[in-house]
This record gives C-alpha cells, structure tokens and sequence, in this order.
C-alpha cells in the first residue's frame, strides 16, 4: 500500500503534457502577465481588460463574477452565493466564505409545526439570504485596488446593452423554461420572447442594470437595503421567513483553508460548510491504494476513485454542515487514521455496495472562474444559484434571480445540517489551489454541484499524477457515482464501461456534461502562466 502518490519525472510530465495535434481539442493558453479562466468568453475579456489596465486577480475575478452574472444567467448572480481562495505570491492562502443563512425565524418550534419531511427546491424556505455581493466588496475591500462601482462596470453595460446568448447556455435555458414561465419574474426577465432565448440571440436585462447601478452607487448596502426591501416584499407572501434584519446581518467570513497532500503538492480547500473536505477525504483514502499503477482511462483507476469517493460522499452527509454546528472535527475527517481505515474498505476487485446516506443527485449550477496577475497573486473564485435559475423565483422589480441553498438542509433534528435560524447550509461550492513547496502552482475548480468534489479528485490527479496539461485535465471524460449508479461520460470507452459492470458497478451513460471548470498553473521554471478552460462550456482561458 502506497503512503502516498509516486511522483512522476519534470521530464515525462513535459513530454505527457504534449497533446497530439492529429485530435480535437484545444491547447493551452499562455502568458506572461496575466491569464483569466473563466465559462464565458466576455468574462474572460473583462477580467484581463482589468488586468491590462493595472487592476489585480481581486479586482478582475469580481469583474469576471459580475459579468457572469449577465452572460450566465442560470448559473450565477448577485442573489447567489460565494466562495474564493486568495493565493499571494509568498504562498499564503486566504479563504472567504460569502454563503448567506437561513432566516432567524426558522427555530425548532417551527420545524416542528411545519412537519417537513425535507426542504423542497422549489420552496420559498430553499431561498436563503444571498451572499455574493457582500463577499464581492469584503474580496475588494481587502485585496482589491478598484471599487465596486469599477468592477460591476461591465457587467451595468452588458446588462443595458445585451449579450449574445452562447450555445451551451441555450441548451440549459431551454430545459428551465417551464419552471421560469411559472414564476412572474421569470416571465417577464428571462422569457421575454415568451420561451427560452436561442444560441445568438440577445439578451438584455433593463432592471437588474437599474439593480446594479444602485449597488455601485451605494455599494453593498445597496443590496442589503432597498434591494434586500424588495425580495421580502416578493417572497414573503409566499411563505418564506426572511426579513430585513436577516438581510442586513449577512457578513462574509474568513476562514482557514484546509489541505492534503497528493504527489508531493498540497492540495488546498475551503473548510465547512462548503464541501471541500469530501474532495480531501477521498484523496486521504487512495494515499493509501496503488492509484498510480492504472492508467488514467482505465476502469481500475475509474473504480478507485469511484469507491473512495462514495466514502467521502458518505462523510460528507453525516457531519458537514454549518462551521458552528459539525459534530465531528475536519481534522479527524482527514486524518491519517481516517485514511488508512477507509481505504481498508476498498477492494479492487469488486464495488462496495451503495453506501446508507447518500441523498439522490440534485441538478445544480455554478460558475467557477481563476485569475492569475502579474505579482501572481491567484484568485480561485466560484459563484452560484445552485440549481438552474437557482428557485426559479426572480423578483419583478430589481430583475435578481434568487438562489435555492436551503434546499441543502435537512429537517432531522440534531443532525449537523438540519435547518435552523441563521445556519448556513452544506455548500456545494469549492474553489481548489495547489501548492508546490512553499509556493502556488495552480489555482482550478470544477463545476457541477455534488459533482464537484470527484471533479476535484480526477482534474487533480491528472495533472499530478498523469501529467496532463491544464487544458487535457479539465477536458477529460469523466465519471461519477450516486444515486446507486456509476455515470460515465460519453468519453468513456465502452471497454472500460464493461470492465466496471464486471466489477459490479450499475453503469450508465451521463445525460448531460459533468460539470465544468477551469485550471491556471504557475510555471516558476519559465516565469508563464498556462491556462485551461473546459469544453464543456462556451469560456476560455485568455491571458496577455
């Protein structure tokens, strides 16, 4: 059993990194100065129009989230949430967690009179208080060099203007469209034409612009004033708890980022209530398997990961919820202990069976999005609504969609998750870095709500342990196993699919792209940045 991940040659890692030009695909893109990741090609613009111009990573990424706001409607906006990972040129990280709570009223007396069996996504209780705009200002506040009125300029333009839908948004919207017909606001904001826009159409967003100049003229209070008057006012009447004061309590948080090592680099995640440490569970169990011996489309390597991550899945839904309520430290998540243990469940041979307490796949969205500045300051920044439109509820007036965390609570009383007043969530969002020694090497996330963490596993370990580039790390096909079955991309060969049915995986074929995400690495030996942008979005990495 090995203790950890072998570490492969600088030199075969160079020539694995080497894409063969006779395929499709995309190379990695470049630079010298600054380089920006992001799923949509105008955020990338702006964010290094920003750097260009001699704003920072801070600076740009807020930029990049705003516009995102405008270009990726269904994914993010400003009644979202947020998370970063501020990576500094000496190798300190810093982690902001900018997820909004429930409403104070939602105590025990409540829960018990509501007899809810869950938080239903499509409830007015699944709509806590949004975070992202006070998680913007406390980012520019702190690293930035520009205000928020400079960063939200774009997307105020964009919004007034108009932007063309791109053809991956437009296959999303459309599979909303019923949902968003049914909701006042989403007719007249996000149905316009009375159905879902189509790929080269434009869309334009007249109120939530009148939204953001307010923001940019009064900065977070804006929001957290006569924005934050108007959703209660609209969600109100159909029956959530929230008021003014939840709203105005809302405050980011810096938090310790937490890590494990896997290849001789240090892999960095945010701790609860986010689920970065189910990522770090799984990486703690296969240190203690022959991960390395398989290659990287195999059904073996596909079938460890599988089984690690089914465990941390496990973990994950048993103690992680708000910071202040977890019953069990993070540090004994990921302990070494806790590794070798796990991994002592794992056969190589044959799948576990599906383990108690696995809730069934929610379809949720998300941007995440990196940027890298001249002093190498890194940004790993994610953004959401969690499931497409987020609540499906966007308000008439200020034209802000409204997200759907709540749905991520559980209502069993004393169990660290359950709904309670002023709680944060279980986060889906979990922005990763790497570092090499004492310094950044990579700033990367990958999309995709529960998928997440097994994005994290697999972009990882094949730019580390299989020494693909950032571009064929984040393009790879993909798996991931819930809801009793193993999904498989379509980039899975049949082969290996079989191989894993002979394991005893019930193997499918994933409807839809898992995820996205996006990779940035710091090359300190030729002083460049090398960015990858994934294919299954419309974005790319630019640099200048």
């Amino acid at each position: 059993m090995a203790s950890d991940f072998t570490v492969f040659e600088e030199q075969r890692n160079r020539e694995a990194a080497m894409r063969n030009f006779q395929l499709p695909g995309r190379s990695t893109a470049h630079a010298l100065h600054g380089l920006a990741a992001t799923s949509s090609p105008l955020a990338s613009l702006e964010a290094v129009a920003v750097l260009r111009a001699g704003g920072n990573a801070v600076d740009a990424a807020v930029t990049a989230a705003a516009v995102l706001c405008i270009t990726e409607p269904h994914m993010t906006g400003i009644g979202g949430d947020c998370f970063a990972l501020i990576g500094h040129g000496d190798g300190t990280v810093h982690g902001l967690n900018a997820s909004g709570r429930s409403a104070m009223a939602a105590d025990g007396d409540w829960l018990k009179r509501a007899k809810l069996d869950g938080i239903d996504p499509d409830s007015a209780h699944a709509i806590t208080v949004p975070g992202a705009v006070d998680g913007w200002q406390t980012l520019l506040d702190r690293f930035g060099t520009m205000t928020l009125a400079q960063a939200l300029e774009p997307a105020i333009r964009l919004a007034e203007t108009g932007a063309p839908v791109l053809p991956r948004v437009a296959f999303d919207w459309a599979q909303t469209a019923e949902r968003l017909d049914a909701d006042e606001g989403g007719r007249l904001h996000l149905l316009p034409r009375g159905r879902a826009p189509r790929a080269g159409e434009v869309m334009r967003y007249p109120a939530l612009a009148k939204s953001l100049r307010l923001i940019a003229k009064q900065g977070r209070d804006g929001f957290y004033g006569d924005i934050a008057k108007d959703i209660v006012d609209y969600i109100k009447p159909q029956g959530s708890l929230l008021t003014l004061d939840d709203f105005a309590r809302t405050k980011a948080e810096w938090v310790e980022p937490i890590s494990m090592v896997m290849a001789a680099h240090e892999i960095i995640e945010l701790p609860p209530n986010g689920q970065g440490v189910t990522a770090l569970i799984a990486i703690n169990v296969l240190r203690n398997l022959d991960l390395q011996a398989h290659a990287p489309d195999s059904a073996e390597r596909i079938h460890l990961e599988s089984e690690a991550m089914r465990l941390a899945w496990l973990y994950r839904n048993r103690h992680v919820g708000d910071s202040d309520a977890i019953d069990m430290a993070t540090s004994d998540l990921i302990s070494e202990k806790m590794g070798k243990k796990l991994a002592g469940l794992v056969s190589a041979r044959r799948a576990m069976g599906e383990p108690e307490g696995l809730p069934s796949r929610p379809k949720s969205d998300t941007v995440y999005l990196s940027v890298v500045d001249k002093d190498r300051l890194a940004v790993s920044f994610i953004n959401s609504l969690y499931y497409s439109f987020g609540s499906g509820r966007t308000t008439p007036k200020t034209g802000i969609t409204l997200q759907n965390r709540g749905a991520c609570f559980v209502t069993e009383p004393g169990h660290p998750n359950c709904i309670g007043p002023g709680k944060r969530p279980l986060h889906t969002l979990m922005p990763g870095m790497i570092k090499k020694g004492a310094k950044i090497s990579h700033s990367f996330g990958v999309m995709g709500g529960a998928y997440q963490p097994m994005g994290h596993l697999s972009v990882v370990a094949n730019r580390l342990l299989y020494g693909m580039d950032v571009q064929e790390a984040v393009d790879f096909p993909r798996h991931f196993p819930l809801d009793g079955v193993l999904w498989l991309e379509a980039g899975v060969r049949a082969s290996v699919a079989e191989a894993l049915e002979r394991k005893g995986h019930k193997v499918a074929r994933a409807e839809e792209p898992l995820g996205g995400g996006q990779m940035i690495e710091i090359d300190k030996e030729t002083g460049t940045l090398a960015g990858g942008s994934d294919s299954r979005k419309d974005g790319l990495a630019l640099g200048y």
